[in-house]
């Protein structure tokens, strides 16, 4: 792939949704020239390049393959490979997906007409587009590519102030749950705390307020000291007592509840072994207390 300064290098986008959008604005944004976005309704397209100078809107993603050098195509996930089939690529041309967890591969008509493919994930929830455009700087983008459109893919993470990690391929669907046991599975967790509290008569905002700032002092824990170091609380302190009444109070709360916090309390052990708060006599007391109540 030929190198551009960012200005003239044309870049555009199948699919204008909320990944589309974060993306193109912060392109856009870093000086990079965002010339066309479509989408199948046409008004998607619009509010995406309604806020870029020079870029244009169309129901046809043929016209963005047509006027671009690179392409991303951010369409939901089992339509790429069908997007990719049904568009006449170009030699010497780019195009990468935004997905997590989709195989590069799935570009493989546009990679055989002599097209550049790769993956461009960033690490980040897409859930409203201004707070994810807000939230770019400083994420991680998850790249796979190679030659020059890697280091393409490169200076465009760069360029949005994020940092860059290379994925080999074949691991994308095994990155892609790692990041849900960090970003959307907290959120399941945090509706069994509602649940949980709800059943003495707190309600949902109530209990939001009061465990989000938990939660920002947990990752900023982490952050600051690492995993191990980072841990608070019961597990890494060997507090077993305190084991033994989650138990007895989870026991009535059904076996659901029950199998999820012995299963996080199992995997919280080794890190409080790391970290120095008790030995291995104290931690096998423990995974004895859970496994049992697994049992019951």
């Amino acid at each position: 792939m030929h190198e551009h300064n960012p200005a003239s290098l044309r870049i555009g986008f199948i699919g204008s949704g909320r990944v589309a959008k974060a993306l193109a604005w912060g392109l856009s944004g870093s000086g990079h020239s965002v010339v066309a976005a479509a989408s199948r309704s046409l008004g998607s397209a619009q509010q995406l390049a309604q806020r870029i100078a020079g870029c244009s809107a169309t129901a046809d993603a043929q016209d963005v393959v047509d006027g671009a050098d690179l392409v991303f195509i951010t369409v939901p996930d089992d339509a790429i490979a069908a997007v990719a089939s049904n568009l006449v690529w170009r030699e010497g041309a780019a195009v990468v997906h935004c997905s997590a967890a989709t195989e590069v591969a799935a570009l493989a008509p546009a990679a055989r007409a002599g097209a550049w493919t790769g993956g461009f994930h960033p690490l980040q929830l897409f859930a409203d587009p201004e707070v994810a455009l807000a939230g770019l700087p400083g994420c991680t983008i998850a790249i796979e590519a190679e030659g020059g459109l890697l280091r393409r893919l490169e200076r465009l993470a760069a360029a949005l102030g994020c940092r860059n990690m290379h994925l080999p391929p074949g691991c994308r669907a095994r990155y892609h749950v790692a990041a849900h046991c960090a970003g959307g599975f907290v959120i399941a967790l945090l509706k069994q705390a509602v649940d949980l509290w709800a059943s003495f008569g707190v309600g949902r905002e109530d209990t939001i307020r009061a465990l989000l700032p938990l939660l920002r002092g947990t990752t900023a824990s982490v952050e600051r000291s690492g995993l191990a170091q980072g841990l608070a609380g019961t597990y890494s302190r060997g507090d077993i007592g305190t084991v033994e009444k989650h138990l007895a109070e989870l026991a009535h709360a059904g076996p659901d509840a029950l199998h999820l916090y012995c299963e996080l309390a199992l995997l919280s052990i080794p890190l409080g072994l790391e970290r120095g708060g008790y030995d291995e006599k104290r931690a096998d007391a423990m995974r004895a207390l859970l496994r049992q109540a697994l049992q019951a």
